[in-house]
């Protein structure tokens, strides 16, 4: 089988590589810089591919590739950024691979459970309606983009993932530090729900809609056993032996980073992985504390 990755250098690609290479997999890799073997090919989220006849043969896309919605504020800017590489890269990727003659038989399509916005204590499922709010609004655009591949007789799936737990990268990577120094804290409330997954069950749950070929459409990337931002806090100063005393209060995270804050540290989304459950799947790291300690040793 050969499958083409867009953002292969991510912390998810880098971990689907090795998983796709275990299982003897021939990979494509995209990248921005000028393809120097065969193994690449160039890629831009403006541009789309250089060569797109380089795309014949593959028979699955991981589309991966996305602006990091981390960082200190959401600037106009940032949030341009965020929007155009999800939903133009989406759809340049999707332009060129519903013309080739023989056309990929899946794309898996990552999105994001800020789909759901700021939902309190409502319990989400694939079939929930979409949120409000920036985020929500962009992932709407970036679905929209990769559901047209289902129109050129694509099989498509949805991505939908949580905070993805390693010391490598994304949410837990920046909370490590003020976690192991003893400053670490609730945020706001502490009521607000996180939905999160392993980086392993991640790249799971890839290869699983890969090789499942009824799957298609949403499937929401999360843990079964979501957990309150104060259980989540609680759950990592026990890993790492450290106190949690010092709270992040919610005007403080508002003032320090602004609608940014509001969307990714307040906003309580309480996401279920009903398709993935329904179809059988196994989660390696069902419960936050395990998946926290393999996450950081």
């Amino acid at each position: 089988m050969k499958i083409l990755i867009t953002g292969a250098s991510g912390l998810i690609g880098k971990e689907l590589q090795k998983s796709f290479r275990a299982k003897g997999y021939e990979l494509l890799l995209a990248s921005r810089k000028p393809a120097t073997d065969p193994l690449h090919v160039q890629w831009s989220i403006e541009d789309g591919f250089s060569k797109p006849e380089e795309l014949e043969g593959v028979d699955v896309v991981v589309h991966l590739a996305g602006e990091s919605v981390n960082g200190l504020r959401w600037t106009d800017d940032k949030k341009k950024a965020i929007r155009d590489s999800r939903v133009l890269g989406t759809r340049n990727v999707v332009d060129e691979i519903s013309k080739l003659k023989q056309k990929p038989k899946v794309l898996v399509a990552a999105s994001a459970i800020g789909f759901y916005g700021e939902r309190g204590d409502e319990e989400l499922t694939e079939s929930s309606s979409i949120g409000q709010g920036f985020l929500s609004d962009v992932s709407k655009e970036w679905e929209a983009e990769s559901r047209r591949a289902e129109d050129a007789g694509i099989r498509t799936v949805l991505l939908r993932t949580g905070i993805v737990l390693s010391k490598d990268g994304g949410a837990l990577a920046s909370m490590l530090l003020p976690f192991k120094m003893g400053v670490g804290g609730v945020v706001g409330s502490g009521k607000q729900w996180m939905s999160w997954i392993s980086l392993d069950d991640e790249v799971a749950i890839i290869n699983y809609v890969i090789e499942n070929e009824n799957i298609r459409g949403a499937v929401n990337a999360v843990s079964p056993n979501p957990v309150t931002n104060e259980q989540f806090t609680k759950t990592l100063g026990e890993v790492l032996y450290r106190p949690t005393f010092l709270p992040l209060p919610e005007f403080a995270v508002s003032m320090l980073f602004g609608e940014m804050g509001d969307a990714l540290l307040l906003a309580s989304t309480k996401v279920m992985p009903k398709r993935l459950e329904d179809a059988g799947f196994e989660f390696k790291y069902p419960d936050l504390k395990p998946a926290i300690e393999h996450a950081v040793e």
